[in-house]
């Protein structure tokens, strides 16, 4: 009878394991959730989350960084990207509050029946990934959810129903996805303090019937949005830190109520079809640090007091690619200082502007009238009236 020598063994066990076959299925196993009766959690909440977060995982199409090969044991809380913590309505207890899938590069049709389906959820931070679908209408009935993240994905259909509602909602960012149709008016008056919309496809006007707003974020750049900018809709967005409108296909005339954003540090609206001469009001924005109106039809001269600005906060002041046809010397500094850019405008003593005849052109077309031209000599921060732009500036 052959007794096996040590040696022997051995190299029948390394033979077994070097086996494709049983290499793979040990893999496998290592890599594959246990049944949950086997498994033991530290509490019921997690172990609510468990077969959601395995269903999840079933569904990812594509996991370039190998994300999901921790997402295996019943410790939900050591997986990548989860993070756990103590629920408001029990302190003692332990659950899922946080997800970051920040730059995973995860692949997944939808987010139906993962997103919606973790109640004690505040955060969820998902962006640069590949989740497809819509939001899942659940997500309403996430009590604790106050930072929603999906920005730079492939989601589609019309603005989420969803949020709207969800007060305790305080940071919605759905930027770089496929988001079409209208943005309606009821997501300015929750307490959102940052709305990011930009780099979709909303192509309706903006909502004029806006109630008071706490938002102190707004981007809505880089879509279709069309019509005009309203007195109303500035009023209602008094509170705004940053505003950029920029490339998208407003027209008009800019109310003199932009300069009632008298704490904003940023405000973006270029790349439009706004036209018109600028208001006096714009002198209002005491605490603007960029200020971005190229790429318009503007024209006209350009105020002496808005260029005052430069004396304070104001570090950029883009009037390129418009059609204004003066500049006074405290302006003519603010170039000069590199704070004021006038190219490709119809000023006929400085360089880089457009050809003569361009300008004629666009001038031998009826440019029409303002709605409410004497605002645009009203500066509101002062309580009084300036007649046209020959006030005398500061020493430059």
């Amino acid at each position: 009878m052959w007794i096996p020598t040590l040696f022997s063994l051995v190299s029948i066990l390394l033979a077994l394991l070097t086996s494709p076959t049983l290499s793979s299925n040990l893999t496998e196993s290592a890599q594959s959730p246990l049944p949950q009766h086997a498994l033991q959690f530290v509490d019921r909440r997690l172990a609510f989350v468990y077969p959601v977060i395995q269903r999840f995982k079933s569904s990812i199409t594509s996991d370039p960084l190998g994300i999901t090969a921790s997402w295996v044991t019943s410790d939900v809380c050591s997986y990548r990207g989860f993070y756990c913590d103590n629920p408001p309505d029990n302190l003692s207890a332990v659950a899922v509050a946080s997800i970051d899938f920040n730059g995973f590069r995860l692949a997944a049709p939808s987010l139906e029946g993962f997103l919606d389906m973790l109640p004690d959820l505040a955060l969820f931070h998902a962006n640069s990934n590949e989740f497809g679908g819509m939001i899942p209408a659940g997500v309403a009935r996430l009590p604790y959810l106050y930072e929603l993240d999906l920005s730079n994905n492939k989601l589609v259909g019309p603005f989420p129903a969803a949020v709207l509602g969800m007060f305790g909602l305080t940071f919605l960012d759905l930027r770089f996805n496929q988001f079409a149709g209208s943005v309606p008016a009821q997501i300015f008056a929750q307490n959102l303090d940052a709305l990011f919309l930009n780099d979709n496809i909303f192509d309706n006007p903006l909502p004029d019937n806006l109630w008071a707003s706490q938002i102190r974020y707004l981007t809505l750049a880089d879509n279709e949005f069309t019509g005009v900018i309203t007195p109303g809709i500035i009023k209602a967005l008094a509170g705004l830190s940053e505003v950029l409108f920029l490339n998208n296909r407003l027209a008009g005339c800019i109310p003199y109520e932009l300069g009632l954003l008298t704490g904003a540090k940023v405000i973006d609206v270029g790349n439009n079809l706004l036209t018109g001469p600028l208001p006096l009001s714009l002198s209002c924005l005491a605490n603007v640090e960029q200020l971005n109106l190229a790429g318009n039809l503007l024209y006209g001269a350009v105020p002496e007091a808005v260029c005052w600005l430069g004396l304070g906060n104001l570090a950029n002041l883009s009037l390129s690619d418009n059609y204004f046809i003066h500049v006074g010397p405290w302006c003519r500094a603010m170039v000069e200082k590199g704070v004021l850019d006038i190219r490709n405008n119809c000023v006929p003593d400085l360089q880089s502007q457009r050809p003569v005849g361009e300008c004629a052109r666009f001038f031998g077309h009826a440019t029409g009238l303002c709605p409410r031209m004497w605002s645009y000599s009203y500066v509101p921060c002062r309580h009084h009236h300036f007649m046209g732009t020959g006030e005398s500036a500061p020493s430059p």
